[in-house]
């Protein structure tokens, strides 16, 4: 989702900021990708960023506050910020595995004696569960490509279990227990839930129901769907794990200490709750649909593409995007694409798909750019069949 930016007169200046340093900006249609800066945050939040960075503040008192008052307005028992949500899954562990202990506080020196397994579905496996391993726990793998039954999940729980990660997304729900069926067994032996949610924005209720589910602690992306700042996440959950989480995490000389949230970032992803809350979703729902019809009517009119829409979106949202399927003779060509999007102003990205397919993801699109996209596209396609043609 994109938060809106003036396309009048400062629409003509746009970037200015990074090309005077020599880079040059991106039509971004790949989706709220970390390495292209997320989301683009709404005017609400930058000015409270802004506001917030005119004064001192005392952070342990500001990250209550914040963590209250994102709690009361997703319905949840309480919240964190972290600094991004893979940072969160890095808590998330530490405190899992310190559950027990006196202080709650996880430290390295102590880790032997403590639970430090996190039981994960093999198809749930992702590049950030190594956040897990960075705090010090080992994860263990259930289920097969048959499937995973709750015996499976329930026989690799035992003492030395910390916690059970599980990541939300339709993309990866084949073959694993549902999250009902996850927490109905982990609630046998008290075995706190972790579920990752950094990209799971849109639908807006998964603020509230995946903890409503039984989720000990969800965790949600700050730069992603809620268009916040690239540099926060949320931990929504339960009281008994989420308070312990300041114990763990910066301001605080501890194991979280590297993954700080300043003052700006903290005023920043409120307001960016506060701004996601007050949308209309159904007419974003709207918005996006229409440009990928864009997309799709453009390649109506081309003999060397087909452009379909599918769902979900690049994370299991349910979002839509176009898929853009290379034909002969530009079929393979797909590199060569790509590396021509981006080597001259506009710049596009868009993601890359098996072979000879391309998709454009409209959330992270300002209204108008999917005009650019295919100005863009059909110029580069135009300029390899002219070079194919001599």
């Amino acid at each position: 989702m994109t938060g809106g930016r003036d396309t009048t007169a400062a629409a003509a200046h746009r970037g200015d900021v990074y090309r005077r340093i020599g880079v040059e900006p991106i039509v971004n249609a790949a989706t709220t990708m970390t390495y292209l800066g997320g989301s683009l945050m709404p005017p609400e939040v930058l000015d409270a960023m802004r506001q917030a960075a005119e004064c001192f503040v005392d952070l342990y008192e500001l990250q209550a506050a914040v963590g209250r008052r994102i709690a009361e307005l997703t319905s949840n028992e309480a919240a964190f910020v972290s600094g991004g949500a893979a940072a969160g899954l890095f808590l998330s562990a530490a405190v899992c595995m310190a559950r027990d202990t006196q202080d709650g506080i996880l430290r390295h020196a102590e880790l032997e004696g403590l639970p430090r397994d996190f039981i994960i579905h093999r198809a749930h496996r992702i590049p950030y569960d190594s956040a897990i391993e960075l705090a010090g726990g080992q994860l263990v793998e259930i289920g097969s490509e048959s499937g995973t039954t709750e015996a499976d999940l329930a026989d690799a729980i035992g003492l030395e279990t910390a916690g059970i990660l599980y990541v939300a997304g339709a993309h990866l729900a084949e073959g694993v227990l549902p999250l009902e069926a996850v927490v109905r067994v982990a609630r046998q032996s008290d075995i706190p839930v972790i579920v990752d949610a950094a990209a799971q924005l849109p639908p807006v209720e998964n603020l509230w129901a995946l903890s409503a589910a039984g989720a000990d602690l969800v965790l949600f992306s700050g730069g992603k769907g809620l268009c916040g700042p690239a540099s926060t996440g949320l931990v929504l959950g339960s009281r008994r794990y989420v308070e312990r989480f300041e114990r763990n995490a910066a301001p605080r000389q501890r194991i979280g200490r590297p993954m700080k949230v300043g003052k700006e970032d903290l005023i920043g992803i409120l307001a960016a709750v506060e701004w996601y809350l007050r949308q209309d979703h159904q007419a974003l729902a709207a918005r996006y649909e229409a440009m990928v019809e864009h997309l799709v009517g453009w390649g109506r009119g081309r003999s060397d593409v087909t452009v379909t829409r599918e769902t979900p979106g690049q994370a299991g949202q349910p979002t839509p995007r176009a898929l853009i399927r290379l034909l002969p003779p530009i079929a393979g060509r797909r590199d060569e694409i790509l590396a021509a999007l981006r080597a001259e102003p506009p710049r596009v990205e868009l993601l890359a798909e098996g072979h000879d397919a391309l998709y454009l993801a409209p959330e992270t699109l300002v209204p108008g750019e999917e005009g650019i996209v295919t100005r863009r596209l059909g110029a580069v396609l135009d300029e390899i069949a002219a070079v194919q043609e001599r």
